[in-house]
């Protein structure tokens, strides 16, 4: 697998990847249904798009769209601790968490920092699935443990997740499954088999479409799933795809390493509400978010839409925003909507210039480019 970016001299280096980058069960599936661009996600590759970004945008908003998220790697923690340790991990209460249901939670460092953004799952009262977004979860739990004198096992198990996301994933999934799947709540999952194949399928995805997450439990299969798949919603236009940029920032969706770090807390990015301080229970950085929310953040993230012409393909870095001579802050993810025409995207700024309508300038490649602040979402979520 190679890459290549242009150099300050013209020339395009050669990038390679060892055998240290993983391959997803998908795979092959992925090369031969035409990936044209993968990222480096959990140390594994990740498809970006195959026919192009907009294209593969279009065929998410308006019909269905197979995709390769494998790179979610599971942490499963298990044991006679494992709900308390669950806990531990995270401001959000889990008590009233079910079996067969999933959270979106956060993790958070002793000084309030995010360490992972993610999917819970309960398998069972003391068996859960961390589905982390990209950071070595499995090394920050393990780490968790060794002082917790908690009980519980935490490893990485064979599971790998596709996701099925558009307007037409529940026909397609029915296609797939049965008439069960129509019935499948928000943020539930059923365990099940397809043809022998061990799966979980859950009401979840990333995309702020309607879509599902299939968890294949054995690698084996990987290449059998996709097929299966792909062949029932062929009479719904489904086409493969990668995690589009674009609709997840007309939702407002958050990337973990983007648009959160362990530098941002919860209060930062809007996130407040997955922190629950009146717990009795502990978790790592209670005191710490007890703190920031009685005195409040200095800055914020928000949605800014960016003058100018189009912008060609989203931003590598992240782009200054000033006030004058003043950098404020920086935009940490921005695009452009081919539905809306506009330059959209999401910047962290200092509170006093996070009010809608105020306006900064930004540093980009281009040049200098106004943005101004605008309500959160540009697009609404459609999940139901």
């Amino acid at each position: 697998m190679t890459s290549s970016h242009s150099s300050i001299a013209g020339v395009s280096p050669l990038i390679t990847f060892g055998t240290r980058v993983r391959t997803s069960p998908f795979f092959e599936a992925t090369r031969r249904h035409g990936a044209k661009a993968y990222s480096i996600y959990n140390h594994m590759y990740m498809p970006l798009y195959y026919e192009s970004p907009e294209a593969d945008y279009r065929r998410l908003i308006n019909d269905v769209t197979l995709w390769d998220v494998a790179a979610e790697r599971q942490v499963a923690i298990s044991g006679p601790d494992a709900a308390r340790f669950v806990q531990y991990l995270t401001p959000r209460d889990l008590s009233s968490c079910e079996v067969g249901q999933c959270k979106y939670v956060v993790l958070t460092a002793d000084d309030g920092g995010i360490v992972n953004d993610l999917l819970l799952l309960k398998l069972a009262e003391d068996h859960y699935w961390l589905s982390v977004a990209d950071s070595d979860v499995l090394l920050w739990a393990r780490g968790v443990q060794i002082d917790s004198g908690m009980d519980v096992r935490i490893e990485e198990p064979d599971v790998s997740p596709l996701q099925v996301q558009g307007p037409r994933s529940t026909e397609t999934m029915r296609a797939v499954f049965g008439d069960w799947v129509s019935a499948l709540g928000l943020f539930r999952f059923e365990e099940t088999e397809l043809d022998g194949i061990p799966l979980v399928v859950s009401r979840t995805g990333w995309s702020g479409e309607r879509g599902y997450e299939i968890f294949l439990r054995d690698g084996r299969f990987g290449d059998t799933l996709w097929e299966r798949i792909m062949d029932a919603g062929r009479p719904f236009n489904i086409g493969p795809c990668g995690p589009s940029s674009i609709r997840r920032i007309e939702a407002c969706l958050l990337s973990y390493g983007a648009d959160i770090t362990l530098d941002t807390n919860p209060y930062e990015v809007n996130l407040g509400w997955l922190v629950d301080l009146d717990q009795a229970a502990a978790f790592i950085g209670k005191s710490r978010l007890a703190r920031i929310h009685a005195e409040g953040v200095k800055r914020r993230l928000v949605a800014i839409e960016l003058d100018g012409d189009p912008l060609d393909a989203p931003n590598e870095v992240p782009w200054p925003a000033r006030k004058g001579d003043t950098v404020v802050g920086r935009v940490t993810s921005c695009v452009h909507s081919p539905r809306l025409k506009k330059n959209i995207g999401l910047a962290l700024l200092a509170i006093e210039h996070t009010g809608t309508g105020a306006r900064v300038v930004v540093a980009s490649p281009r040049g200098e480019l106004g943005a101004r602040v605008v309500p959160m979402p540009f697009v609404p979520h459609k999940l139901k």
